[in-house]
This record gives structure tokens, sequence and C-alpha cells, in this order.
């Protein structure tokens, strides 16, 4: 091959976006032909359509049976919101952030809630903070996979089984991919459009039974709005619960996760889900074994992202750019790829240090990202051509 030639082989598939991320492999629309269009969601069609996405989640998850699985509006950061402005304020709430929604939603709590007693534990872009500096008598609110850095929790042995405090975790881009501890968890939120490539604008909001206790038992002192409300007389609304959702859904991208949640299924449910995710994020992990101007954002093997792979330009020359420069180097290698058709949407988040994030969940084809490699080595070399150092 002469030097900085295209590749042959291109993807077959080229979305590689984090979210919406790719449809399941084969998708075609022929799979929403059942979807109950023009009909109520509260019809039988409809409600029973909405049972069977929450009955499937409970089982393709493993989601305990005492454990409610509610469909609310407004995508994981809708689940996220409803379970803040409804559950703290009751005690002391640890906030614990490492990337950009995890900051968001120390934002929300600080100044948004304006809660008393918060204490905050933060750390820079491809780190952890010290998990066990937190404390659990307190409410803790956490990310379990940061999408925009790369960097996820290990496991769930921070974590202490007697807690007196709640577990409000953000699992987005966890869900499906990464192994739950539901006994250490009491509220987890995820949306469709994450790891089984559904449509965005709807969230799942599921709470175990001490998530129910305190809503049951506990008034805030703001307002709620409606689509924030799960009880009523004080108990549990449970037809929520049950397919009655708050406000109206689309059937359209009920059937499009109903689809998903069936491949999965037929797939071997989330064992096989996991291990699609850790073939693909491994392509990479060997790409930037091997390569030297690239590295992951991630500092800690342990932590490193098995479906938002985020990566940075490690060659010495553009880290010596200015910050502006770096950012355009960056986009620069995003946009050729984009051009050539075979990776779209895979720059930083735009929060986050600038480089590349690559989506390895389990609906994209180990076979695209292997093909994937050797463009992003490519678009690397007509990038720093155009250096002035290289010229």
């Amino acid at each position: 091959m002469r030097e900085n030639a295209k590749p042959d082989r291109r993807p077959v598939n080229p979305h590689f976006s984090s979210g919406p991320c790719s449809k399941r492999p084969g998708w075609s629309l022929d799979a929403l032909g059942d979807a109950a269009l023009g009909r109520s969601h509260r019809a039988r069609v409809g409600k029973s359509k909405l049972k069977a996405a929450i009955d499937r989640t409970h089982s393709v998850l493993g989601v305990p049976d005492d454990f409610r699985i509610g469909i609310v509006p407004a995508s994981d950061t809708g689940a996220v919101e409803m379970a803040l402005w409804s559950m703290l304020g009751a005690r002391g709430v640890h906030m614990v952030a490492w990337e950009s929604f995890g900051s968001g939603w120390v934002s929300d709590v600080v100044k948004q809630l304006r809660l008393d007693d918060v204490k905050t534990l933060e750390a820079d872009y491809g780190h952890l903070p010290d998990l066990s500096s937190i404390e659990f008598d307190r409410d803790v609110v956490f990310t379990w996979n940061g999408t925009t850095s790369g960097v996820r929790v290990p496991n769930g042995d921070f974590i202490p089984a007697d807690r007196e405090g709640l577990t409000i975790c953000d699992a987005t881009s966890a869900a499906f991919a990464q192994d739950l501890p539901f006994d250490k968890l009491d509220v987890v939120t995820f949306s469709w459009q994450k790891v089984l490539g559904g449509e965005g604008g709807h969230g799942v909001l599921i709470l175990s039974p001490r998530a129910v206790e305190r809503l049951e038992s506990y008034t805030p002192a703001w307002p709620l709005p409606k689509i924030f409300r799960m009880t009523k007389g004080g108990k549990l609304i449970e037809g929520i619960f049950e397919g009655a959702t708050i406000n109206t859904p689309s059937m359209l991208c009920v059937e499009d996760y109903l689809d998903a949640l069936q491949w999965a299924g037929d797939l071997g449910g989330r064992k096989a889900l996991f291990d699609r995710a850790d073939r693909n994020a491994a392509i990479i992990s060997a790409f930037v074994e091997r390569t030297a101007w690239i590295d992951f954002l991630a500092a800690d093997p342990a932590t490193r992202s098995n479906t938002s792979v985020c990566l940075k330009i490690s060659d010495p020359d553009v880290e010596a750019l200015s910050a502006e420069a770096r950012s355009a180097f960056a986009k620069g290698l995003v946009g050729l790829l984009e051009e050539e058709g075979v990776a779209f949407d895979i720059g930083a988040y735009r929060d986050a240090p600038p480089g590349l994030r690559i989506w390895t969940g389990a609906t994209v084809e180990t076979a695209d990202l292997e093909a994937l490699m050797p463009w992003l080595d490519w678009a690397y070399g007509v990038q720093r051509a155009s250096l002035p150092a290289a010229a």
C-alpha cells in the first residue's frame, strides 16, 4: 500500500454515534409493521404493548421481581429529573460526577433544587473520584458509565449493602452492556436510544422497594409538575409501572423498543449483549495498543467503558498546539471520516477534551469496527501532514 493510501475496506454500517446509537443488525422499517398507530395508548392494544415493553425489560435486564419499571417522558434526562425532584431533600445528598452529564445533575441539585445539605465529589475527565469517600448515609447520585468521558465504575463493590441513603444511578449508556447490581441500586434510569439502538424521547425509571418507600413517606417542599408526580394520596401510582404512562408515548417508538428487546432475547439476553460490547471495545483497545498517536481518555484500564469509548490524540506535536488548534485538528479528522462515509458522529462531546468518541455497544458489528480502524490512521495521517511542523 502506498503511503497514507485510503484503506480498501469500508464499514458496512458507519453509524458509531453515542446516541442515538446504531439500530440493531438487520433492522428495517418492516420491524415496525405491527405498531399500534392511530390508536390510543390507553386502549387495550396500547396498554398491552407498553406492559410488554416493561415485562421484557424486566427479563432481559434481570431486574428483581419486586422492583418497578416505568416508561417516562423526556428520555434519560426526564427519568433522572423525576427521581431528583421527587426523592431528594429527605436527608443529605452526596453528588458524584466525573463528566458532563454527572456535572449537570450536580448543577440541578445545587442551583435549581437548592438543597441545604449537599456534598459534591468530582473528578476531571478521564478519572474517577475516590469512591471510598462517598457518604452512603446520604442519598447518592452518580452515573454508572460516563458517556462523555468513557469512564465507568468497575463494579458495585463501593456501595455498602447496609447503606442508609438511596443510590440514584444514571445508567443510560450502561444498561444492557454492563452488569448492574440491582441489590446496590435504588433508582436506575436509562433511555432507549443507547445500547439497544431505540428511538429518542422516552426514558425508563426503575425503582427498588426502598425507593418506593421514600416516595410514599416523603413529600418534597416544592411543587412538582404533573410529569414528575409518581404518588397520589401518599401511595405510589401503580399504573405508571404497569403501562399507564404519565403522558402520551409514541407507539411507533414503543414498537421499535419491543423489536430491540426481542432481538436481545433471541441473541441470548444480557450476557450476550455484554459479550458483544466487550468484543467491540477490544477492537479499539488493540488499535490503541499498537498505535502511537492515540490513547484512551480513561486513565485506568479497569474504568474504561465498553460502550462510549473516548480517545485522545497523544501525538506530542498535536498536544503542543493551542487548545483551539487541538480542537480544530480533532474536528478535521472527524470531518474527513464523515466525508468518506466511513464514520458518522464520532467527535468528542462538546464539553469533553478534543478527540474521538466511538460507540461500541451491542448493536454495532465487530467487523465494522475492524474496518474503521485503518481509516482512523488514514485520517490522522492527512491531518498530521497539514501541520506546519510536518511540512
